[in-house]
């Protein structure tokens, strides 16, 4: 038995291509999951209407792979997968709200015993003796999750070409139902 997380990958549509003649780079522009025309500004109704496609709700770009090409109006499968690749999962962490320097910089706090402290949990110095200002780069506390976290390393399981699920085996970032990008990993010749 292996543990793994279902992500429902695709169908997702090419809606723009970017090339380094007219835009400076190469890459595409994707659109996930339908969206009302009654809920869409008119910048990106245009920019659908453009090219005959019906409105999206997220739109992210990736850069094009050498010799891979695609045009506005394709779709892209979980077929691209296969099983046993290697990929990088994309997403938003968990926000956790405000956090004191423990649980967001795992800091050791102070003693703990009866009379010897009255700092427990809180961060100690803030800096050099006399410094007059906090030096940037402070571990201190302040807002932890709600981050843009990749996860390197994680194996295809099973490809599911039906209902377009991709079983990878592990955890990706994000709560459930929150929206990743997937990344193919690339071979790197060692030298």
């Amino acid at each position: 038995m292996v543990p793994v997380t279902v992500i429902e990958a695709g169908p997702c549509v090419v809606v723009q291509c970017k090339t380094v003649e007219q835009d400076g780079y190469a890459a595409v522009q994707i659109g996930f999951l339908d969206r009302k025309l009654s809920r869409t500004n008119s910048p990106l109704t245009g920019h659908f209407q453009a090219r005959g496609l019906t409105p999206k709700r997220y739109l992210r770009e990736f850069a094009l792979v050498e010799g891979e090409s695609l045009a506005p109006g394709d779709e892209v499968r979980v077929d691209m997968f296969a099983q046993g690749q290697k990929i990088e999962v994309q997403g938003t962490s968990k926000g956790k709200g405000f956090a004191g320097g423990m649980k967001r910089h795992n800091f050791v706090g102070g003693p703990k015993e009866h009379g010897a402290s009255k700092i427990h949990r809180k961060p100690m110095s803030a800096g050099a003796t006399d410094a007059a200002r906090v030096f940037p780069g402070k571990r201190s506390p302040g807002h932890m999750g709600a981050a843009c976290v990749k996860t390197k390393g994680l194996t295809v399981v099973e490809v599911d070409t039906e209902r377009n699920l991709l079983l990878v085996k592990g955890a990706v970032p994000g709560a459930n139902g929150g929206l990743v990008a997937i990344y193919g990993q690339q071979a790197v010749a060692k030298g």
